[in-house]
């Protein structure tokens, strides 16, 4: 897993070459950002009724199950919703800057040599893969909320599984473009992805711990997505034949 953490760290030496480019790989990553720390500020305000109105049945409960549960679901949410806000700001930052993010990928790729593959999987496709990892985002929040409601251990448990699950994801969704550009569609990406799943796995959370950092998700974002161009070649160069 610190391999792939590893090809996080290589993506931040694109600074070197291109400081203009990432620069620019800033400014969608600081507008997703910006609309989706005010719909948590939303929630935060709005918490203490949400979780309220998510648990009548402890309302006759003694005054410390009362706290234990509403305490947990409480934190359950705030982790379900990072989880949840991580995952989409990748899939919406990529689509909402797909030209800057485009032109940072073909500098990683011509930077490390070799033709700029240029495949494609077809509208249809690409609309399913998108439609996929969206709804793997939002099944990853609810599990992270579920979790909150197991007694003492839900919050440390929700935590866990919102950077575990949601690392992968956000790995998935990095290397999207790196391996659809190479004639992978959704089931080849996810073959490939599970034949390294350490070391992908270990890319998509130190993506994810990074997002943690205030601003971090906007700092990280342009290396992040050269580490996945870096990390899909290679995956393909040493992972097992996929099927297109």
């Amino acid at each position: 897993m610190t391999s792939g953490a590893g090809y996080l760290l290589r993506g931040f030496g694109l600074w070197r070459r291109r400081p203009g480019l990432m620069l620019l790989g800033m400014l969608p990553a600081l507008l997703v950002f910006a609309v989706l720390a005010t719909a948590f500020v939303v929630l935060l305000l709005r918490l203490p009724e949400l979780v309220g109105w998510l648990t009548p049945f402890v309302d006759g409960a003694s005054d410390l199950v009362r706290t234990l549960v509403r305490v947990g679901l409480a934190l359950a949410l705030v982790l379900g919703s990072l989880a949840l806000a991580a995952s989409t700001f990748v899939g919406v930052t990529l689509a909402v800057g797909d030209p800057c993010y485009a032109r940072i990928w073909r500098e990683t790729e011509l930077m490390l040599g070799g033709e700029v593959p240029d495949a494609e999987v077809g509208a249809w496709r690409a609309v399913r893969d998108g439609l996929v990892l969206v709804l793997g985002s939002a099944l990853a929040g609810l599990l992270v909320v579920i979790a909150g409601f197991l007694p003492l251990v839900g919050a440390l448990l929700g935590a866990v599984l919102g950077l575990v699950v949601g690392g992968w994801l956000l790995a998935r969704d990095l290397l999207g473009r790196p391996l659809e550009a190479r004639g992978l569609d959704a089931r080849g990406r996810a073959d490939l992805a599970r034949g390294q799943r350490g070391t992908v796995l270990g890319f998509g959370i130190a993506v994810q711990a990074s997002f943690l950092v205030p601003l971090g998700a906007v700092l990280v974002m342009p290396a992040a997505v050269a580490g996945a161009t870096m990390l899909a070649r290679d995956l393909v160069a040493t992972g097992p034949h996929v099927r297109v």
